[in-house]
């Protein structure tokens, strides 16, 4: 049996890497082959992911306060976490957030630092944003956007959410008052207006392109294709190929609900390993009792608090998924 260990970050508790690594030391202890492949959906925990960071640039954060953003520069591809420089964590959250002023400037200045830099390739990764700014910070950072047309430019996203949505989807989770997310709105709507008066794009018409407050709409003005993130990720990882050399994959992330099937890791998994017909396992910290059972074809699921219950499965984490693994990979043995 050949396992691929191929899990998300358990939000809080546990990195990608983290995780993996407990499902690989389940499989050698039991002399079971094992890769270990930590996944993201495209948002935060990418870059840790795509070979972590080994840059760091003092941009402007997303309260105008200077941060240090970290990001990564390898063999010409730049790969950028927008929540590293605008993210709503460096605002104090929503509760210290300002969601009218709240700027994707820090993003734009790491784009125009990987430009700088010679980057051929470059990849943004969206999520954990602190604005609704339509992304005209991060436009305004760029010097001489045209420079991007010289460069294979991505941008990572995991949303279907259009450009002028942003504002009442989005922006009350950055603490944004009713009254505001109608200003924010109409800011929305005269920007749309104006990205195509001055780059010929629609970019109300793109799917996704309200995703970080309309950021990825600014960067698909600009020529950047939005796409959705575990496809990047996977290609980047070489998932997309390890699926096929392997009898099972585990995968797993902190709780198991409806929207772990609409772009994240877990859904994506099955989907890609559906089509090679390779089997999966998801170890995760808990379900949601409300969960579609009907999203779980195809997927056999244990729970960390199922098994092991709720101040274990939190206090220890890693070792709870190493068992966990275990005793379920001493299953498929016996088999």
């Amino acid at each position: 049996m050949r396992v691929l260990a191929a899990a998300d970050k358990f939000k809080g508790t546990a990195s990608a890497a983290d995780v993996c690594a407990a499902i690989g030391h389940a499989c050698w202890s039991l002399n079971i082959d094992c890769t270990e492949m930590p996944l993201a959906d495209g948002g935060e925990g990418t870059l840790e992911v795509l070979g972590g960071p080994n840059r760091r640039t003092v941009v402007t954060g997303p309260l105008g306060q200077p941060v240090e953003a970290e990001w990564s520069m390898r063999r010409g591809i730049a790969v950028i976490e927008m929540a590293r420089a605008s993210g709503l964590t460096l605002a104090g959250g929503a509760t210290g957030n300002d969601p009218m002023n709240a700027t994707t400037q820090g993003t734009g200045e790491l784009i125009d630092c990987a430009l700088n830099e010679g980057a051929k390739k470059i990849i943004v990764c969206l999520g954990g944003s602190a604005t609704t700014d339509g992304g005209l910070g991060a436009l305004r950072a760029i010097g001489t956007p045209a420079r991007l047309r010289a460069v294979e430019f991505l941008v990572a996203c995991d949303v279907d959410t259009t450009f002028v949505d942003a504002a009442h989807v989005f922006a009350p989770q950055k603490g944004a008052t009713k009254a505001q997310v109608k200003m924010l709105t109409h800011r929305l709507q005269q920007l749309a207006a104006r990205y195509d008066t001055d780059f010929g794009i629609d970019v109300t018409a793109i799917s996704g392109s309200g995703a970080a407050g309309g950021l990825a709409g600014a960067l698909a003005a600009l020529g950047t294709q939005l796409i959705p993130g575990f496809d990047i990720v996977a290609e980047e990882t070489g998932f997309d190929e390890a699926i096929k050399h392997h009898h099972l994959i585990i995968t797993g992330e902190g709780l198991l609900d409806d929207t772990s099937f609409d772009g994240k890791v877990v859904g994506e998994v099955v989907r890609y390993a559906s089509n090679v017909r390779t089997p999966v396992h998801a170890i995760v910290g808990d379900i949601d009792p409300t969960c579609d059972e009907a999203l779980l074809t195809g997927l056999s699921v244990s729970s960390l608090v199922q098994r092991f219950g709720h101040d274990i499965a939190h206090q220890q984490v890693l070792q709870s998924i190493e068992k966990l693994a275990t005793e379920f990979l001493t299953t498929q043995k016996a088999r």
